[in-house]
């Protein structure tokens, strides 16, 4: 059995919630349903008490969590361990949704065409801060942060790479007019986005916090956990949304889609490519750093490894 699963258990009950636990995991609520009912059914008990408003362990699941945690632990010293001796071959590596949608496809396209043996490639996908805390214990030998909050990177080695935009974005039907607009015409539309976890969510309500606004004013907000799901209901001209510019790049070339920037508004987010300084690395990993960097055109002078 995978650990993912596990881990999906875990981070249900720690939320409460499988919506709450598939956004921390960066998967869609039906998938980590669906990896619970497979715990459920491999153990033959049900493992969630569903019957409040906020998911409890079972009996059975208090003895699974108290299992699993043990084994996850296990699984984390064993990665270490082999790392510690040189034997790790392969690359982990995480990235927003965001990245993995506009920028791995072309990224990966690259790295297999010079690494065209390599056979454990993994890819995982996850917030900012949670991208850190996996790179920091070893979890993920590289990762790719976009953020807006001041993140401390001093034990990391760093290499900076082009900005990240978020911005509003609609279907020409419904007429909001030119690129750069005014708050006070997006908030007649119906706005749609993911929960107040996700990054974008942050940065919109930081950006409204600025300027003493708040989605409140909006016709409607319309939280949707799946990212395809909101460009598909702004594709049909059902609304608007706040999302990194690079996912919608090809909609905004065809035409079908508009992307609007606000006035007061910051639009850029950083982007950096991160992996620890006392890192063990092997050759895929050093070429997936410089597949990134190459395809972002990265200047070698702008990489730090502070000591």
């Amino acid at each position: 059995m995978e650990s993912v699963y596990l881990k999906t258990l875990i981070e249900a009950v720690v939320t409460g919630s499988l919506t709450k636990a598939a956004d921390s995991l960066c998967i869609t609520p039906s998938a980590a349903s669906r990896r619970i009912k497979f715990l459920e059914d491999q153990y033959g008990v049900p493992l969630l008490d569903r019957s409040g408003p906020l998911l409890v362990p079972t009996e059975a699941g208090k003895l699974v969590m108290e299992k699993a945690e043990k084994v996850l632990e296990i699984e984390n010293e064993l990665l270490l361990g082999l790392k510690g001796m040189g034997l790790k071959s392969g690359v982990n590596f995480c990235c927003t949704n965001a990245f993995g949608i506009a920028h791995l496809p072309e990224v990966l396209a690259e790295f297999m065409h010079v690494n065209p043996d390599t056979s454990n490639l993994k890819f995982f996908f996850d917030r900012p801060e949670n991208i850190l805390t996996g790179v920091r214990e070893n979890i993920y030998d590289l990762g790719v942060v976009e953020h807006f909050d001041n993140f401390a990177f001093e034990e990391f080695s760093t290499s900076p790479l082009p900005d990240d935009e978020v911005v509003f974005i609609s279907s020409p039907d419904l007429g909001i007019g030119p690129v750069n607009t005014s708050l006070d015409i997006l908030v007649d539309q119906v706005l749609y986005g993911r929960n107040e976890n996700c990054c974008a969510s942050k940065f919109l309500e930081k950006n409204l916090k600025s300027m003493n606004r708040s989605t409140d004013e909006f016709t409607k907000h319309i939280i949707v956990d799946d990212l395809q799901l909101i460009i598909n209901a702004v594709l049909e001209g059902k609304g608007i949304a706040f999302i990194p510019k690079g996912v919608i790049e090809r909609h905004i070339k065809a035409g079908t889609i508009m992307c609007h920037y606000i006035d007061g508004f910051t639009h850029a987010r950083k982007r950096i490519l991160v992996r620890m300084q006392n890192y063990t690395c092997n050759p895929e990993m050093e070429s997936l750093w410089n597949c990134i960097r190459s395809y972002f055109g990265s200047d070698p002078a702008n990489e730090r490894a502070t000591s």
